[in-house]
């Protein structure tokens, strides 16, 4: 795992020190190595810089910016298949000076272009610059596991593993978009492309960039999508040619997870996922494997002695700890550093903590997170299809949804009406005028309704839709609308950027896409509550080890923030500073307080914007 960085620049303004600068900001993601390529010419110049973790082939043969002929290449993540790719490589031809995937990479993009991304299974942000047809190339991966963020503006483009990696660029524009804040106050993540910075974007997942250098033109181009599978007809299989099929692909993928010169380990939470993935990495494995597991005195939000049951039923070398107030109070000023957007998801504190603990025994840890996306895990799918039901038989339901849009938004106006109802009946009335299963669905999930987003920004609101899918069955349509949004810019965001931060490298095994084609073409039957997974866990480990209501990777923070942390709402969402940045409105954000350390209101919003408040003091006052 590494860390990538590169620019283009027409107006020739940027020096070698500049490239040097915006590549050390990422020194946590690659400690071992650095290299940088500079190059300059009547029309442009063009940095790539490169931040090395060893994972594989830890020789100096692994340096990058990694050239052949007239190609260069930066690179983060790992092809896990380099070694059949390699073989087809040297029928061609082609001679290697180094076991890393790196050199594979560079010689199969050689050999087929393009289309070489199609033969990669892994995970990869990667950068071709190609001197001869003066085109540089940016690919990332099918999931979006590796981050690839970009700036386009006057001239400049910039490129790198992090935003932080941007802003040192003496011509990056540091903007507020406001939007992108609407969007992150609705569900504490920005959705990709967009990102906190204007005229900034993420590259999406199964896309590349092919960037024409001398005509000055960008496309985007789709590589791949796991809609695409969605759509192909259902494989024609009973319950046990899936479960030995996928079975089969499960341990392919996973033992291709275990290619490295380090020691590796999991993340086991004691859920189905993480269990399903340790079960079957130790069954054939002559070494115990090294498990790590989060716990919390509250009972609520703990399933670390579930975990560790499993860990002593597998026999691994397992390692827990439990989290504390003062755990999270040392882990909380660090995440404004780690996730250079706003970033909600308050289980990014237990998994800093459980990364901070695995890097003390490993340097590679992989992880169940994608099988509840994959295989129809989560409780709020159900749950939502039933309500789904209640929404489609309300009579004249356009009739209403405009009804409702006419009943004023402030909250005074239904000061009569208990916060509890009141927020219900927001998240309904939000969600009435939209035919779209993926829209309600996303809706139903927001911290801020629409309309509180209205409020609290003074009139801003960003409303991304989903693509209309009604062709395929409404849990599949939650499932592809999580897959794109909630994994790809919450989950594989928050790991990638905890691991990093320690120079652990995460890892996984469940989003290789071999996995996710075979899964998109099952029935929902086999999928629903993930039971096909549970049929083959259960193979391995009793299922009253794994079997009970899923509770989640969660934390009591609303307690934490209402006790000892309480100084931090106080400090952060202070009335004066609130004013002073003219971003919030003050009165919102009072009454919000209020309700909140009076337990009248019990959702995530103070936690949203605490976050939000600390990244900007990070990065606009720091």
């Amino acid at each position: 795992m590494c860390g990538v960085v590169g620019f283009v620049d027409r107006s020739s303004k940027t020096t070698s020190d500049v490239l040097e600068t915006m590549t050390d900001t990422l020194y946590h993601r690659g400690p071992d190595d650095s290299g940088y390529q500079f190059v300059e010419n009547e029309n442009y110049q063009l940095g790539l810089g490169h931040r090395r973790l060893s994972i594989l082939d830890l020789s100096s043969h692994g340096h990058q910016p990694m050239t052949f002929e007239h190609l260069s290449l930066v690179y983060n993540g790992e092809v896990y298949n380099f070694e059949a790719i390699k073989k087809e490589l040297e029928v061609l031809g082609y001679g290697f000076d180094s076991h890393s995937d790196t050199e594979v990479i560079l010689k199969a993009f050689h050999a087929w272009g393009v289309a070489s991304v199609h033969k990669f299974r892994g995970m990869f942000a990667f950068s071709i610059y190609d001197s001869k047809k003066e085109r540089l190339y940016i690919f990332r991966d099918r999931v979006g596991v590796k981050p690839l963020y970009y700036y386009q503006k006057n001239g400049l483009f910039l490129f790198g593993s992090e935003l932080k990696a941007l802003v040192p660029h003496p011509e990056f524009e540091k903007s507020l978009n406001k939007e992108a804040l609407s969007m992150y106050l609705q569900f504490g993540y920005i959705h990709a492309p967009h990102t906190i910075y204007q005229d900034t974007y993420k590259l999406l997942p199964g896309h590349y960039i092919q960037y024409d250098l001398a005509g000055d033109v960008l496309e985007r181009v789709k590589y791949w999508d796991i809609v695409d599978f969605y759509k192909m007809e259902k494989l024609a299989l009973t319950d046990e040619e899936a479960e030995d099929q996928l079975e089969k692909i499960l341990i392919d993928s996973f033992q291709l997870r275990m290619v490295s010169d380090v020691p590796v380990g999991t993340f086991l939470s004691g859920g189905i996922d993480s269990s399903l993935v340790t079960a079957l990495l130790q069954k054939d494995n002559k070494v115990n494997i090294s498990t790590f597991t989060i716990g919390f005195e509250d009972e609520r939000y703990n399933e670390a002695h579930y975990a560790k049951k499993i860990a002593e039923h597998l026999g691994t070398n397992h390692t827990e700890h439990y989290c504390t107030k003062q755990d999270a109070l040392g882990i909380i000023p660090l995440l404004p550093k780690m996730y250079d957007e706003p970033f909600g998801d308050s289980s990014a504190i237990p998994t800093a903590l459980v990364s901070r603990l695995a890097k003390e025994q490993v340097s590679v840890v992989l992880s169940g997170d994608g099988g509840d996306e994959a295989f129809c895990g989560y409780s709020s799918y159900a749950l939502f299809e039933q309500r789904l039901d209640f929404i489609e038989k309300i009579p004249v339901r356009n009739f209403v949804s405009s009804l409702l849009e006419c009943i004023p938004d402030p909250i005074l106006a239904l000061e009569g009406m208990s916060e509890k109802y009141y927020l219900k009946y927001l998240k309904l009335k939000s969600i009435m005028g939209h035919d779209n299963v993926a829209d309600m669905f996303k809706l139903s999930n927001a911290v801020f309704t629409k309309y509180d987003a209205r409020q609290i920004l003074f009139g801003v609101y960003h409303e991304e839709r989903e693509p209309d899918l009604k062709a395929l069955h409404v849990l599949e349509q939650m499932m592809i609308s999580d897959f794109k949004g909630y994994l790809a810019d919450d989950i594989l965001v928050k790991v990638d950027r905890v691991t990093m931060h320690v120079s652990l490298e995460g890892r996984e095994p469940l989003l290789d896409h071999t996995i996710l084609e075979f899964a998109a073409r099952l029935p929902i039957s086999m999928k629903k509550n993930k039971n096909i997974l549970k049929n083959i866990l259960q193979k391995y480990i009793p299922s009253e080890l794994f079997e009970r209501k899923k509770q989640g990777f969660g934390i009591p923070i609303n307690d934490w923030l209402r006790d000892d942390l309480k100084f931090l709402v106080d400090q952060y969402l202070d009335d004066k500073k609130i004013k002073e940045q003219k971003i919030f409105d003050v009165k919102y954000v009072q009454r919000l307080k209020q309700l909140f350390l009076t337990h009248k209101n019990d959702d995530r919003k103070i936690w949203t914007l605490l976050m939000f408040q600390m990244w900007y003091e990070e990065n606009f006052n720091g």
